[in-house]
Formats: C-alpha cells, structure tokens, sequence
C-alpha cells in the first residue's frame, strides 16, 4: 500500500529503496515511542508540484523535536530540498509525505545522543474518506498537558490516537472526538475540531490540543472570507444545539460531519459556512483563484 519495489525513501543521507531500508531493533523509537514526525501534502497545482505549508510543517517538526530534547540538525530549507527530491524520485505529485526523525539504539530513559531522519511519501487519497462523517464522543480524553507535551507531534502520543478511532469503528462509526480533562471538547484522533452556529465558526483553544497547521489555515480562510469565529473551551451540551461541523488535518484536509452519537446536525452541508471553508481549502491547496461557493 506505501511502498514497492521501486519506491525511493530518504534516510540518513542517503536515497535508498525502500523494500532494502533497515533499522536497528533496540531504539528507544520503537521501544518507548520516543521520536517525532510529520504529516505533509503536496498538490499538483497550475505552478507544478507544491509541497503545501512546508515551511509550517518543517518548523514544527524542529519545535517538537526541541521540546521532548531530541537533537535535530537539518535546517527547513534542507528538508523542503530533500522532500521535493523524494517527490521527483518517486514520480508524485498528490502524495502523503511522512517525515521521521527516530532515535539509535537506547535501553534507558534517557534524551538520545544521535538520532535518525527518513522521509517517504505515497499517494493516499483523503484520510477520513470524502463522505460525510459518522461520530461518537471517546471515552478516551487527551493527555493532561502537564504528563506530556501536546503541543508536540509524538509518536507514543498516538497511541491514545489509536484507541480512540478503533473504539469508534469498532461501535459502527467512522471517527471520535476527544474530551480533555476538564471534559471540553478537544480534538480528533488526528485532526482540529470545528463547529457552527448562525454562520459562525467554533473551535477549541490551543493547550490540550495539537495546535494544527490546517486549523491554522481555516482560521485564516475565516479572515479573507469574513467568516466570523470563535476561539473558546466547548462543552459536548453545545453541539446539539450547532448547524453543522467539521475535522480538519493534513490527511484529513476538511471533511464534514454529518452527525454526534447519531444526532444530525440541523442545516444541510451545502448550506453551511463549513462548506465554504471545505472548497476554499481546496482552491488554496491547488492553487486555484479562490471561488465563490454556494448552494
């Protein structure tokens, strides 16, 4: 499904195959989820290939790094170099780009002396598929964020993840959605979280949550669409009373939600504000002149 025999994948330096790339079993990655990643798009686009966001996206995958005391060396323009050399390697243009930076060999709990880099990619389509989405509440909460650092993207974090979707899909529905501990809403298993009412948008604050770099593109298609929102904690009460929600990520992009616990939203999709932010989304990403989507 990711790769074959003739995939190309970065790694330490080198390109390599990646049916032929090796790791070393005793690193503290794979014994204790101790490494950080990222999760990139690139488009075709009338101006070719584009890598969306890499800058935002390379930023953060150092500030993650920085923040759990992983050393990393590669400066952004670097890695933006290296992906776009793996995109034309690999043939791509609409693909998934998986950056990882793991950890040598390490049996204690102690920050890593040397670390690791590889970078792959693949086609994927939408993450969450391109239907309207079925939701229940989690009985599983986010990370207090004085146990772990949220704001980080970690790779033992999704594990929680993980639980959370396959406690969802295992009721019959396609997706969670995450309290935190104070029992607000708080995210997706790997996507932001955004509601509506009255033409207004929703969503909860950064501190419990990973600060998106999607979210942070809606929040600015807000700005250039005069879409009113609101940054606030939400309570699961509320969204009974909303018109309509959303998940947004990279791998999700902006996909709707069609209903919590089996409770519809009240307004239809096409009319919402929520499904300006979707076709907005995807003119910004394509690189397309941004249209005017109605009903």
């Amino acid at each position: 499904m990711y790769y074959n025999e003739n995939t190309t994948l970065y790694c330490n330096g080198s390109f390599l195959k990646a049916s032929e790339a090796k790791t070393d079993l005793y690193g503290q990655t794979l014994h204790y989820g101790y490494g950080v990643f990222e999760g990139i798009r690139s488009y075709q686009t009338e101006n070719g290939t584009k890598i969306f966001k890499a800058k935002e996206h390379y930023e953060r995958l150092k500030r993650s790094c920085e923040l759990v005391n992983i050393p990393f060396t590669y400066s952004v323009k670097e890695l933006e170099e290296l992906t776009y050399e793996v995109l034309k390697r690999n043939n791509l243009s609409n693909a998934y780009i998986r950056p990882l930076v793991y950890c040598d060999p390490n049996m204690s709990l102690s920050r890593p002396t040397k670390v690791n880099l590889m970078i792959c990619a693949w086609e994927w389509g939408s993450y969450l598929g391109d239907k309207m989405l079925r939701v229940c509440l989690s009985s599983f909460q986010r990370p207090n964020p004085k146990s772990v650092k949220v704001e980080a993207k970690v790779n033992g974090h999704y594990v929680n993840s993980i639980l959370a979707t396959t406690e969802a899909k295992d009721k019959g529905f396609d997706e969670g959605l995450l309290l935190d501990m104070h029992e607000n809403i708080a995210e997706a298993p790997g996507a932001n979280f955004f509601c509506e009412k009255d033409g207004k948008l929703f969503t909860p604050p950064l501190g419990n949550i990973l600060p998106g770099i999607t979210r942070a593109t809606v929040l600015e298609l807000c700005d250039e669409l005069d879409i009113p929102y609101e940054v606030r904690h939400l309570k699961p009460a509320e969204l009974k009373n909303m018109d309509a929600a959303f998940f947004c990520g990279t791998a999700a992009e902006v996909i709707g939600i069609a209903s919590i616990d089996d409770n519809k939203f009240k307004k239809s999709w096409l009319e919402t504000v929520a499904y300006k932010i979707q076709m907005a989304y995807q003119d910004k990403v394509h690189e397309r002149k941004m249209a005017v989507h109605t009903a």
